[in-house]
């Protein structure tokens, strides 16, 4: 069933527009991700949704009654909230739903044949199971620990940075699990294990979401669509980011193939007009018309074709095998160690970083892995051990606040800042604004002044600034985050073809399989470890290895004497409710399985059904049947022990 229809939706800003005469369907239980370049328009779609901006034109359907809530990009929250306080405030309903529930089955049970105390009953339970409401103050500690926000419970929530209140708006919104979520890039601010939390809550407890997402891995895992906005048009694809990249290939080759064939006909037409008179006549303008269409529509077809396959080359360009110079060592580390206040990050570290490493710094939030990027630039010290830097090593650094940009400056000024519209890049003397278009900048950029561009913005100009310049390792903290996904393709392609070393913190695990061919692995306690083994597969053993140990702590505290449980007095409400109605199910399913055996010793009549599927449906039926039976006995068992104790 769908709950939101978007019926030939059309929005322009001033000269851009932004969609085309859209049509977007989403059916209840479905995940879609929703991808497209930076600016492309995937945060307008969503606000059209939620109807926080009109479309221009076009329809915008939902469902009578279904709420829809959105995460936003700076949350806001009322003044002199704490952490807790501040996700409690988004709860009251279902608080308020689950004190209402036991009120009235008090009053059910004083007077157990009053039907509409029954009927309410029946609404309000539905409504706590949809939300998964009936152990809020579990699910909000479950939630603040896996966000790591515990820690902030108590604390004013204006007080926490922007990463931890979105971390604090998101647990709020899944908590609450609106009939519709609309994520705008939930997996930021969030670190590997915070993401996979978030994955196994979305897909466990079965939300209804529109997600735009950098995170390649995350789409793949939770995405029955995904929903390409390209050209202000919607094209969509069935399944993960894996299944689209598949079919994506498939629509390559159609698209190759019906160009073959528009430039035959291009050439039959074209021959024609060349004839000349015959073409000039009155009753031949309409074909001349169509010649022209169809020389437009093939500019645009070879113009598509290319994007294709661009975007997938970079997409599957896969890391190869390189002989790598071993005698130039750019960072020789021995017994590193760091601590920040009485938190130790790093204990004992030692290491070599050598030519052409790349090599990925990964671990939860908090663990220091910025820090050791800060002790390699030489802002901050160890407070031991021993760090040599490579003679002549040129360092490169992209930290999250892009700090090498200067606000004041356009981007010719940034690129080109002794004058002159060129810039150097691996050896290639290249014009600026053709260098930028490779980092999906269009020419009217060049004079804008950076610090009117988006958070993504900057991030590309950062990144684009990083390899004109000669250096000889990059040291990059969470290059990705604000970027869409075919601007990261371009950064994966210049990081691959890069002739130094390569060192980036980074939470992005499709990313970090993609670039890193070793990893420094924050562990907690000061424990940083090394691992040449591709991201996904440590997390997979990580994984393992903590079910096993979480096996032998049941074990053992089985061991230990059991605390006393309060005892149960009588059938709860819902098991009361199930008691009662199965005798009246299992007599109609009696009926049924009759029917059914009278139906197969009748020629007839099985003839006409199927013997078969009448079969089938019997044996299937029994087994309801038997299981129905099984459920009832035990239920009054259950009933005639707690009678007998109490």
């Amino acid at each position: 069933m769908a709950l939101i229809d978007l019926l030939d939706v059309s929005k322009k800003f001033e000269a851009q527009t932004i969609l085309c005469n859209v049509e977007f369907h989403l059916d209840e239980g479905e995940r879609v991700a929703l991808i497209g370049k930076n600016g492309s328009g995937k945060s307008t779609l969503m606000k059209i949704i939620d109807k926080t901006i009109e479309p221009d034109s076009g329809e915008v359907i939902t469902k009578n009654g279904i709420k829809i809530k959105r995460l936003l990009q700076t949350p806001k929250f009322k003044e002199n909230l704490t952490v807790r306080e501040a996700i409690e405030n988004e709860l009251t309903e279902f608080k308020e739903a689950y004190n209402k529930y036991l009120k009235l089955t008090q009053k059910f049970a004083e007077n157990p044949e009053n039907k509409s105390i029954q009927t309410e009953l029946d609404e309000i339970s539905r409504f706590l199971d949809f939300h998964n409401a009936w152990n809020l103050d579990d699910r909000i500690e479950r939630i603040m620990q896996e966000f790591d926000l515990k820690k902030y419970e108590n604390k004013d929530i204006s007080l926490l940075s922007g990463g931890e209140q979105r971390r604090v708006a998101l647990a709020s919104l899944l908590l609450q699990k609106p009939d519709v979520l609309l994520l705008d890039e939930p997996t930021n601010h969030l670190d590997v294990y915070m993401t996979e939390f978030l994955e196994e809550m979305l897909l466990k407890e079965k939300y209804t979401f529109l997600v735009v997402s950098h995170d390649r891995y995350f789409i793949d895992r939770i995405a029955t669509r995904v929903v390409e906005l390209e050209n202000c048009k919607l094209r969509s694809f069935k399944g993960g980011y894996a299944d689209y990249i598949r079919q994506k290939e498939e629509l390559l080759k159609a698209k190759e193939k019906e160009f073959e064939n528009e430039i035959r006909l291009l050439k039959r037409e074209e021959e024609w007009l060349r004839r000349g008179v015959k073409a000039r006549l009155k009753r031949n303008e309409g074909r001349k018309k169509r010649v022209l269409e169809l020389r437009d529509k093939v500019k645009q077809d070879r113009s598509e074709i290319r994007q294709i396959e661009m975007q997938l080359r970079r997409e599957l360009l896969a890391k190869e095998d390189e002989k790598i110079n071993r005698k130039k060592v750019m960072f020789e580390i021995e017994h590193l160690t760091k601590s920040i206040g009485n938190k130790l990050l790093i204990k004992d570290f030692t290491t070599r970083i050598l030519q052409k490493d790349k090599i990925a710094i990964v671990g939860k939030n908090g663990s220091g892995k910025s820090t050791l990027l800060k002790i390699l630039i030489g802002e901050e010290k160890p407070d031991g051990g021993i760090i040599k830097i490579g003679e002549n090593v040129k360092i490169g650094y992209l930290d999250q606040r892009k700090s090498m940009l200067c606000d004041d400056k356009d981007l010719i000024e940034t690129f080109c800042p002794q004058g002159g519209d060129h810039v150097n890049v691996r050896g290639r003397n290249m014009h600026v604004y053709g260098y930028l278009r490779e980092f999906l900048f269009p020419p009217e950029y060049l004079t804008k002044k950076i610090g009117v561009l988006s958070g993504g913005e900057k991030t590309r100009v950062a990144l684009a600034l990083l390899f004109t310049k000669d250096y000889d390792v990059l040291i990059l903290d969470e290059p990705t985050n604000d970027l869409d996904i075919p601007t990261i393709n371009i950064l994966e392609e210049y990081l691959m073809d890069f002739e130094g070393s390569v060192i980036f913190v980074s939470h992005d695990r499709y990313f970090v399989d993609k670039i890193a061919k070793k990893m420094f692995i924050f562990k907690g306690d000061g424990i940083v470890e090394e691992s040449h083994i591709p991201y996904t597969e440590y997390l997979e053993i990580e994984k393992e290895l903590k079910l096993i140990e979480n096996v032998k702590c049941k074990m053992e505290n089985e061991k230990k004497e059991k605390p006393k449980q309060r005892k149960q007095k009588k059938l709860s409400y819902k098991e009361q409710r199930e008691l009662d109605e199965l005798p009246k199910l299992i007599e109609e399913l009696e009926i049924t399985i009759a029917q059914i055996e009278e139906c197969l010793a009748d020629p007839e009549c099985y003839q006409e059904k199927g013997l078969v599927s009448l079969s089938e449906e019997l044996e299937e039926i029994k087994k309801i049947y038997d299981n129905k039976v099984e459920r009832y006995l035990e239920l009054e068992e259950k009933r005639e022990a707690l009678e007998m104790e109490n």
